[in-house]
């Protein structure tokens, strides 16, 4: 479908749809003419754009409402975009606009759906991780492939580096898809060419952000660097008191040896050696009232 000008609805929240929204909005050829946040959005910036812009800031309980179909009816959408968004699309609304309803999702689809993605990769010391913008159909994550790129990971990336990048590729690759779509030039990839299953990743809830010493270095490490601020970070105890690790340090070339999981082992410049599975890591970037001394040992709780 060629078409000289776009009319889009925008399902979003937060810092994923803010460079998009002003990517979309910079180009004379596309025309956002709502939003909708989440219902229990903290975020003021979409609301405040949708005031600069004078553009209809929408809050429905339910999308799928009849009167909110309705409603959306009345702006004679192109297309419907998904940019970090909570609610799950049902056939009405997916089939509503023309062009479809296309949802950016910061994995590498197939795999890597669901929820906590960026956090994922890193626990799973993937190489890359991947932003895939697709159709939206009635499963979660499932629609046919527009557009996908990869991008590395490395030693020193954490949760805030990949943040920090799928934030503006986010919306790099959201705008280069609607652009395809506009000039009728898209190939769609159905996912299960890819895998026949892919799979899911699971949302983080309560405890999960506890260490477990009995894990290899490499696996602490890729850990600890995964829930790093702006996430909740790593927790350990320590005579009862919470030890919260923001930041570790694989080190190189030591010997694989038999030894207490958890121990203090040593006071470093930066932190403290502490022992794990297999080898040892050294923590850093420390917040707690326990008092830290060598021979110690870390419990969960």
């Amino acid at each position: 479908m060629n078409k000289d000008k776009i009319n889009i609805g925008y399902f979003a929240d937060g810092p994923w749809s803010h460079l998009a929204f002003e990517k979309l909005i910079s180009d004379q050829s596309l025309a956002i003419r709502f939003i909708v946040p989440r219902t229990d959005t903290q975020d003021d910036t979409l609301k405040n754009y949708a005031n600069k812009y004078g553009i209809d800031y929408l809050f429905p309980e339910k999308v799928n409402s009849k009167t909110f179909l309705d409603k959306v009816n009345t702006y004679n959408c192109d297309l419907l975009v998904s940019m970090s968004f909570n609610q799950i699309f049902k056939t009405e609304i997916i089939n509503l606009a023309p062009m479809g309803l296309i949802n950016c999702h910061a994995g590498k689809l197939p795999f890597y759906r669901g929820r906590n993605i960026l956090n994922w990769a890193l626990i799973n010391d993937e190489k890359e991780f991947g932003i895939t913008v697709h159709y939206v159909d009635e499963g979660i994550d499932t629609g046919d492939i527009i557009l996908q790129r990869t991008y590395q990971i490395t030693d020193d990336d954490t949760y805030a580096t990949l943040l920090e990048q799928a934030y503006s590729e986010c919306a790099t690759i959201l705008y280069d898809a609607i652009k395809l779509l506009q000039n009728g030039n898209i190939t769609r990839v159905k996912q299960s060419s890819i895998h026949p299953t892919g799979f899911y990743c699971g949302r983080r809830g309560a405890g999960d952000e506890l260490i477990d010493w009995n894990q290899t270095s490499r696996r602490v490490f890729n850990f600890i660097r995964s829930i790093c601020m702006p996430g909740p970070r790593a927790v350990t105890y320590l005579d009862g008191e919470p030890v919260f690790i923001n930041k570790s340090r694989i080190i190189n070339d030591v010997p694989i040896y038999m030894g207490k999981p958890g121990q203090i082992l040593n006071k470093t410049k930066d932190g403290f050696l502490i022992k794990t599975q297999d080898t040892f890591i050294e923590i850093q970037d420390i917040q707690t009232q326990a008092i830290m001394s060598i021979g110690k040992c870390f419990k969960n709780n």
